[in-house]
């Protein structure tokens, strides 16, 4: 049952169709894992728990720099030197003291992803290398939890999400292979802020629209932040996918 106060602070998204009373308690009752506070999980996490996400679990390894300060709209001077995970946790909580914000200073790695999976409703990617991308994805398929993946580089960005609750759901893997070659940095390419703050939005579109039980899966959207143009592919499972179809044992 939402309090007067909570009614008040969510009005704006319950008068929705398709969200209302019952979208907000779906939202509250929801445990979600950011993988990755940068330019992507900034936004990500903001509107997340803006929107009222019951527990929202953020983890990154690095600390703040003054080269992140352009795009990473969560932090501020201040902040250069510290945890980013524990940075972004002190403003999601300076933003909404109802939820609960757990920071995890650490790389997303198999072994805890497989620990920390059971109990999440849903996993946002949004890392900046693809071992990273690689682990979250397979951890999510084991699962079956949904996962919400974003990138962007340069003036182009893309999204995906792929809801593994369906078994006839495609994965990141089905995509891009195993993906052994070099990530694309950031601070090799460049990265207008803005484009990566588009990316991240639309994650926390997608996400809210898939706890709310919504069907936004299986379309990878691309952006060309030069031509304000969006193309999508609809995306199929892969036979040959490691992740999807591994070999049986002998």
């Amino acid at each position: 049952m939402l309090s007067d106060d909570q009614l008040m602070r969510y009005s704006r998204q319950l008068l929705l169709p398709g969200f209302d009373v019952a979208g907000q308690d779906a939202v509250a009752s929801a445990r979600v894992l950011i993988v990755g506070a940068g330019g992507l999980g900034c936004p990500v996490a903001l509107y997340l728990a803006g929107a009222g996400v019951g527990e929202l679990v953020i983890a990154d390894p690095d600390e703040v720099d003054s080269s992140n300060l352009h795009r990473q709209i969560a932090y501020r001077e201040s902040d250069v030197g510290q945890p980013k995970a524990e940075a972004l946790a002190a403003t999601l909580r300076a933003l909404n003291s109802d939820i609960t914000i757990t920071a995890h200073v650490r790389t997303a790695d198999s072994d805890w992803l497989a620990a920390m999976l059971p109990g999440v409703s849903l996993v946002l990617d949004c890392c900046d290398n693809f071992a990273t991308r690689s682990a979250v994805n397979a951890a999510c398929h084991a699962a079956g939890v949904p996962l919400v993946s974003g990138a962007a580089i340069r003036l182009e960005g893309q999204l995906v999400a792929f809801d593994f609750r369906d078994p006839a759901t495609p994965c990141y893997a089905c995509l891009y292979g195993e993906g052994d070659g070099p990530d694309t940095l950031c601070s090799e390419s460049g990265i207008l802020g803005p484009v990566v703050g588009t990316v991240g939005t639309l994650q926390a579109l997608m996400a809210l629209r898939l706890l709310t039980g919504h069907k936004v899966d299986g379309v990878l959207h691309l952006f060309d932040a030069a031509t304000m143009q969006w193309r999508q592919m609809t995306l199929r499972k892969d036979p040959a996918c490691p992740v999807c179809h591994p070999p049986l044992c002998s």
